[in-house]
């Protein structure tokens, strides 16, 4: 045998104990990465409730706009509708305003 188990076995009395240690600890971090999961999936359902409202939103939206602009408009968007996967990127992204950027603030060094 190659593995900790069958050395262990080979070795007497002391490799039942080690054993269940070792299935013990295994149980442990098993347990540990299970609660892990568990917390990232929740988060990752959270996620997702908001995108889809967000999403339904941005339908709604679009829906309104598109019922308030009359065909000659329509006419002039640009050739977005034949891929609906980059039009939906694009109003992401006009829909979040840029986040105003700040200057890196310089440590206060003084002189002793």
């Amino acid at each position: 045998c190659l593995n900790l188990r069958c050395t262990y076995h080979a070795s007497g009395g002391g490799g039942v104990a080690i054993d269940n240690k070792i299935e013990q600890a295994m149980d442990l971090v098993k347990s540990h990465l299970m609660y892990a999961v568990r917390e990232e999936v929740e988060v990752l359902k959270e996620q997702i409730k908001e995108l889809v409202e967000r999403n339904s939103l941005l339908e709604r939206e679009n829906a309104l706009l598109k019922s308030l602009s009359n065909n000659d408009q329509l006419s002039q968007l640009p050739a977005q509708q034949a891929n609906p996967g980059s039009t939906s990127q694009q109003q992401a992204v006009i829909a979040q305003p840029p986040q105003p950027t700040q200057p890196p603030q310089q440590p206060n060094v003084s002189s002793a």
